[in-house]
């Protein structure tokens, strides 16, 4: 069951969410250094990390799955955010360059139903970041975070989830490796943590952010299934009136 949309905004507003967006934002930033003219999707709740690439692409888009919840986003702007259901983006084949997904794979209903819907959306040759928790770290342990739900993952799991769904695993990092508390000291340190975890103990990383390439010359087997999902409207129950009495 994923986290909903109010506690994953209240987390990142917070002094502890604020500097793991800041570890975590390095690890990508290590693996996508600039993304020009391309379309990037973030998948589950990945707002706070898209302004990192959005003024590069072409278009940014912030996909959040219905079980979450949406917020609008870019705040104060033309919202590009969508609320949809990961098993079935509302987009074209081969119609985008990147997707990172935030906050996403942990809590899907079937991991490998998403990620070949994400592999269908996926140009050839585009490139698919995952950012789960990982199952040695302590993060995985805490529920006070959004790390602490859902179903983590270890390196040799996520790797092979990866192949199983045609993506070739490629480049990785590691980030959190500060305790997820909220004593201030301790925070203050957490780029003495980051810089010892990664050179010490990687394994115990509180997440994984591992790259992964679409892979073409193995096809998949495409099945003919009816959709699940329903939208119910929620504002105007009883539709809006267009016609005007003369």
């Amino acid at each position: 069951m994923s986290v909903d949309i109010v506690d994953l905004r209240e987390f990142y507003h917070s002094p502890l969410g604020a500097v793991a967006e800041q570890a975590i934002g390095m690890a990508l930033s290590s693996l996508w250094a600039r993304l020009p003219d391309e379309r990037l999707v973030g998948l589950g709740y990945a707002v706070p990390y898209l302004n990192r690439f959005r003024s590069d692409t072409e278009r940014t888009f912030a996909f959040m799955p219905a079980g979450q919840g949406a917020v609008n986003w870019p705040v104060g702007e033309l919202s590009a955010t969508a609320l949809v259901f990961d098993e079935e983006l509302p987009l074209p084949d081969s119609s985008v360059d990147r997707v990172l997904m935030v906050h996403s794979l942990e809590f899907a209903e079937n991991p490998r139903e998403s990620l070949k819907e994400v592999w269908r959306v996926l140009a050839p040759g585009g490139r698919l970041v995952v950012v789960v928790p990982n199952r040695r770290g302590v993060w995985a342990r805490m529920e006070h975070t959004p790390f602490g739900s859902g179903r983590p993952y270890s390196r040799s799991q996520l790797t092979a989830l990866m192949r199983e769904a045609n993506f070739t695993p490629g480049a990785s990092a590691e980030a959190l490796f500060f305790p997820p508390s909220k004593v201030r000291a301790l925070l203050k340190l957490r780029h003495v943590f980051e810089r010892a975890g990664r050179r010490f103990w990687p394994v115990f990383s509180g997440v994984l952010v591992l790259e992964a390439q679409k892979r073409l010359y193995q096809g998949l087997p495409v099945a003919a299934r009816a959709s699940r999902r329903v939208f119910v409207p929620v504002l105007a129950p009883q539709g809006v009136p267009t016609t005007r009495t003369r």
